[in-house]
């Protein structure tokens, strides 16, 4: 798939000053930002596009280069992207590793760059319909590289613990050349820790983690959608040697229901009802997700009529409003008659006639038009 132009994927023209880069990547960074899209996986991507054409654009010598010769400019060695997308978006909004601009905008802790910071997990989670409408609280089990407790996360039995890597002079990061381009990478030597270890730790290996079973605690929203997903911040896996945990995305994967089906918040179902019920018209009872109730039903009920029951349906997320419950009512026609009922049904079928069967009337007069 070809990259798009950087001037589109910032909304900017080819005129624009350097102010007006930076303007356009802050407006754009933050409406894409991971944190603040979780039930959206592209979102990250569209971030990252934003970082990598802010990053180009921003830099005179870069942005030089993509004039003349577009994409092409950077087909070569590691690319146009040198920084971490989230680095870029600290470094332009002020924040630091933890907290900052990210608990003012997004109400959580920042991600930490390098390779120390823990993976992210994905849980597919199994929910009643019941618990999607009505919200619930799951306690989910599952294993995952936790804090090692012999070390307390450093990888290193020795109270020195750490020394400063010398390759990278404890920055984690070692830059080279490459033409006019400067490529900043992790460190080969320490994975991005900035520090190398001193008697690793027997029982984790100087990794600081150690894979165990964990219970985590998660409240499902009422109105959870099927496939939506939630972010558990900081329950993926723990960082290598003190780095920030990852987080937990957890997939609501909700069971078709033996009654109802759900069409976003309104719920459908059918019930049947007896014949005599459908022509004399009477009260039938119909399930709901709270319980039982009861419907009029009219003299001369069609099968197939639809009955709407205002506020049974299912609660629209982050709101006290409810969806509809359709009851769809199904005529039951008598498989087994005695020789009495079948003479009564012969004599009431006599005395009827077509005249007071709307359907059977309608059917005809058009079929007799279209033989005309």
């Amino acid at each position: 798939m070809s990259k798009r132009d950087y001037y589109e994927v910032l909304g900017v023209t080819k005129t624009a000053t350097t102010v007006e880069i930076k303007k356009a990547y802050r407006k754009a960074a933050v409406e894409h930002h991971p944190d603040k899209n979780p039930d959206d996986p592209e979102a990250e991507e569209r971030f990252k596009e934003a970082g990598e054409a802010y990053e180009i654009l921003s830099d005179e010598e870069k942005r030089a280069a993509y004039d003349r010769f577009g994409h092409a400019a950077f087909s070569g060695g590691a690319g146009p992207r040198t920084h971490d997308p989230f680095d870029i978006f600290r470094e332009v909004f002020g924040g630091g590793g933890g907290g900052g601009i990210f608990e003012g905008l997004f109400g959580g802790g920042g991600r930490r760059g390098g390779d120390n910071r823990g993976a992210d997990l994905r849980y597919d989670l199994q929910i009643t319909l019941e618990e999607a409408a009505t919200g619930t609280e799951k306690e989910l089990e599952l294993e995952k590289a936790a804090i090692c407790k012999a070390c307390d996360g450093t990888g290193s039995t020795a109270e020195s613990g750490q020394t400063t890597c010398p390759t990278c002079g404890g920055h984690g990061q070692v830059i080279s050349s490459r033409g006019f381009f400067q490529v900043q990478q992790t460190c080969p030597e320490c994975r991005g820790s900035g520090q190398i270890i001193k008697d690793p730790c027997k029982v984790c290996g100087g990794d600081g983690r150690v894979e165990e079973l964990s219970r985590i605690k998660l409240k499902i929203p009422a109105g959870i959608a099927h496939g939506s997903r939630i972010r558990s911040t900081g329950n993926g896996e723990a960082g290598r040697r003190g780095g920030g945990a990852g987080d937990l995305y957890v997939v609501v994967h909700v069971k078709e229901h033996d009654v109802f089906e759900r069409d976003e918040n309104d719920l459908f179902c059918e019930v049947p009802i007896a014949f005599a019920t459908a022509a004399l018209g009477g009260e039938l009872e119909v399930p709901t997700l709270e319980g039982r109730s009861s419907i009029k039903i009219p003299p001369g009920t069609q099968d197939g009529t639809v009955f709407r029951l205002r506020d049974r349906g299912v609660q629209f997320l982050n709101s006290q409003r409810k969806g509809d419950l359709m009851v769809q009512v199904q005529v039951e026609v008598p498989t087994r008659l005695n020789k009495e009922q079948r003479e009564k049904l012969q004599d009431f079928a006599s005395s009827i006639g077509e005249k007071n069967s709307p359907l059977h009337e309608s059917f005809f007069e058009k079929a007799k038009r279209f033989f005309k």
